[in-house]
């Protein structure tokens, strides 16, 4: 390796290295030795062929010394061929190791990028759904990113970057005092020059490159909120266009400055590298051309210093800053392992029943829920703060009790806030009850199997959330191997079929991000959809017809109507019209059943039920257009 690469790789090291500096932990070893573990064998070969490698680099200034010193000694023609043909051969096998420990060491750290991607990936999807609502989703993204490539880096990259180095500055040290100690200790006496400047400037690239990557990340998110559907709508809407130029246009000449300096400075640094080199090439031939011409040394004896000199200084370079690159591998390893002890607060119990075949009532037994403090469910790195809340969430419910019978529907109505979504994310144990017990088809729920539940039940809530995939794709979630006449039924029931059938890629239509290439009411109505295709044995309707008109929603109603026969439902509804055929009406207040009964029971009771049907009635009187 030249100077001057070893000079860009050790400025490349120290920009992009963190500057955490904590004692090494013996856990964090441990684990990433497990984690190891199945590349152990590759891991051997390569650590093996490193070595070697760095033997051969080694060998070949000696074998050019002693060329030089048989050409002078006019020795035999065949000698000297023979001594070319060998650094030819160490020049192939060099060449052929390289590939080969190139070969392992890609395997080895792509293949430590899928198991930790995929541990990571399949730990946080066990997360409790308060997890995703505090921790910003960038910053999860980077743990599965960036941390885990820095991670592989300690493999395909730092590991034999030390091995390779302390082997190959041994030997080259060792064969240098050998011959010749005095130009050994002043090629020494120079290395300082060479070290100290690449971490101080390192350090200082480290700055602008942080600077840089703060003005990107704020850049990245002002686009990414600016850019999707929504964000582009409300901007348009009530935006200010010019100041949201002006204030990315400053930001984006701050990184245009910062990378023009960081290029100066890496020009001159390496510039001035280059010119160390050249000293230090002259030195050697300075000196060793005077021992030469005294009879103290051979003259290949100072061709091999002169080539021995680069092989001394990439080491000893890349070596100075290998205590960086452990450290910052380290830190990678340890905020990907910070992700993998978060203990999902929502697991199976080895003994995890089925819920029993048949109709499936649903119970709640004098049920009490908080939502969980910060510090049991997120990281301080994930949300961006110093420290986390510690405190406990404020009771939202409290001793709600009621039961909804098979192949009924039970009403929840009430005030926003009141708890009628939180009772619902309790039933497929998107949460667990403090206190009290929820029940599906007389078994808790926490004795239940997670797969036993989503078999069981089916859930639209209020966004009807959709992925960035086709329409198909979207259905198939919940029933993979359904065929085309099922897809299209359901599409049917939920009154879409005409629609789908009028695109141009049909049921292969992407959707948009979020589903917003359709409107409010049709993604509402897929999402409808994907719930009858599901045919769930209890079924969640969180404000499902919300956002449709008045067309649209009785539409759906008729289609929900027709996939609620025989299934029992948990509605909850805002518009009040939508419930009045309910089996059970509860009105929950401030986490409390307030009130239960029919519509005209409620009614007759003249209680806040009658005030909130008073109340929606008077305000769509109101709002209906006269004329």
């Amino acid at each position: 390796m030249s100077m001057e690469v070893t000079a860009w790789n050790s400025l490349y090291n120290a920009m992009h290295a963190r500057e955490d500096r904590r004692p090494f932990s013996r856990a964090v070893l441990r684990r990433i030795g497990r984690f190891a573990g199945p590349h152990r064998r590759r891991l051997a070969w390569f650590l093996l062929l490193s070595v070697l490698g760095a033997v051969l680099a080694v060998a070949t200034p000696l074998l050019a010394g002693r060329v030089v010193d048989e050409i002078i000694a006019a020795s035999r023609m065949d000698v000297v061929l023979w001594i070319a043909l060998l650094i030819a051969v160490i020049a192939l096998a060099e060449a052929g190791l390289g590939l080969v420990t190139r070969w392992l060491s890609a395997t080895i750290g792509e293949g430590l990028i899928l198991d930790l991607r995929t541990a990571v990936f399949d730990h946080v999807q066990r997360m409790p759904v308060a997890f995703f609502t505090r921790t910003r989703t960038g910053a999860l993204v980077s743990r599965l990113n960036n941390d885990v490539i820095g991670a592989q880096r300690a493999f395909s990259d730092t590991l034999s970057g030390v091995v390779g180095n302390v082997v190959t500055l041994a030997l080259t040290l060792a064969v240098m005092v050998g011959l010749s100690w005095q130009i050994t200790l002043v090629a020494l006496v120079l290395l300082p020059f060479f070290v100290l400047p690449a971490r101080r400037l390192g350090v200082r690239l480290a700055r602008l490159e942080r600077e840089a990557a703060n003005h990107d990340a704020v850049m990245s998110t002002q686009m990414t909120e600016r850019f999707s559907a929504p964000g582009a709508t409300l901007v348009k809407l009530f935006g200010r266009p010019a100041e949201e130029s002006a204030a990315f246009a400053t930001r984006a000449r701050r990184v245009r400055d910062i990378g023009v300096r960081t290029a100066m400075v890496q020009s001159v640094f390496v510039t001035a590298l280059t010119l160390m080199s050249a000293l230090a090439l002259a030195v050697v031939y300075g000196l060793g051309g005077f021992y030469a011409l005294t009879g103290r040394l051979e003259a290949g004896a100072v061709v091999a210093l002169a080539l021995l000199i680069t092989r001394l200084y990439a080491p000893l370079t890349a070596l100075a800053s290998a205590r960086v690159e452990v450290m910052s591998a380290l830190v990678s390893f340890e905020r990907v392992f910070e992700i993998l002890d978060l203990k999902p607060l929502i697991t199976d119990r080895p003994d995890a029943r089925t819920v029993p075949d048949g109709p499936v009532d649903v119970e709640f037994d004098r049920v009490s829920f908080g939502y969980p403090s910060a510090d049991r469910v997120s990281l301080a790195s994930l949300e961006e703060v110093a420290v986390l809340d510690s405190r406990e969430g404020v009771e939202v419910l409290h001793d709600v009790s009621f039961r909804a019978e098979p192949g009924q529907m039970v009403a929840l109505v009430g005030s926003s806030g009141a708890g009628k979504s939180t009772i619902a994310q309790l039933v497929p144990r998107l949460y667990d009850a403090d206190s009290g017990a929820v029940r599906l088809a007389g078994v808790d729920v926490r004795d239940l199997s997670a797969d036993s539940i989503r078999q069981t039940l089916g859930m639209v809530t209020q966004d009807g959330h959709l992925f960035h995939e086709s329409i198909r794709a979207n259905l198939l979630l919940v029933r993979p191997e359904a065929g085309e006449k099922e897809l299209w039924d359901v599409l049917g029931r939920a009154r879409l079929s005409d629609l789908i059938a009028s695109l141009p890629e049909g049921l292969d239509t992407i959707v948009g991000e979020r589903g917003y290439r359709l409107s409010g009411g049709e993604r509402q109505r897929l999402t409808i959809a994907r719930l009858l295709l599901a045919q769930p044995r209890v079924v969640i309707l969180d404000e499902a017809t919300a956002h449709l008109d008045s067309t649209s929603e009785a539409a759906v109603q008729e289609a929900l109507g027709e996939a609620l026969v025989g299934r029992t439902a948990l509605v909850i509804a805002h518009r009040l019209s939508t419930v009045r055929a309910a089996d059970l009406i509860l009105v929950v207040e401030e986490g409390r059943v307030v009130e239960r009964g029919t519509h005209a029971d409620l009614l007759a009771a003249g209680g806040r039920y009658e005030e909130l049907h008073r109340t929606q009635f008077d305000q769509d009187f109101v709002e209906r257009p006269v004329g």
